[in-house]
């Protein structure tokens, strides 16, 4: 849950920092935060299954 909020905190601060970045910063950090968004997403339906099927 702390991992959680010190993103949503991270993500916040880039948020903001949006219409002073360039382009190319804003696009790269959109998509760093997308794969790492997926990565999540993929380790949790991973996890959730394993966790179903042993059940």
């Amino acid at each position: 849950m702390l991992i959680l909020v010190a993103a949503l905190l991270l993500m916040g601060v880039v948020m903001g920092s949006v219409a002073h970045a360039p382009l190319p910063l804003t696009l790269l950090a959109a998509v760093v935060i997308g794969v790492w968004l997926v990565v999540f997403a993929v380790r949790e339906r991973h996890s959730r299954r394993r966790h179903t099927s042993a059940g």
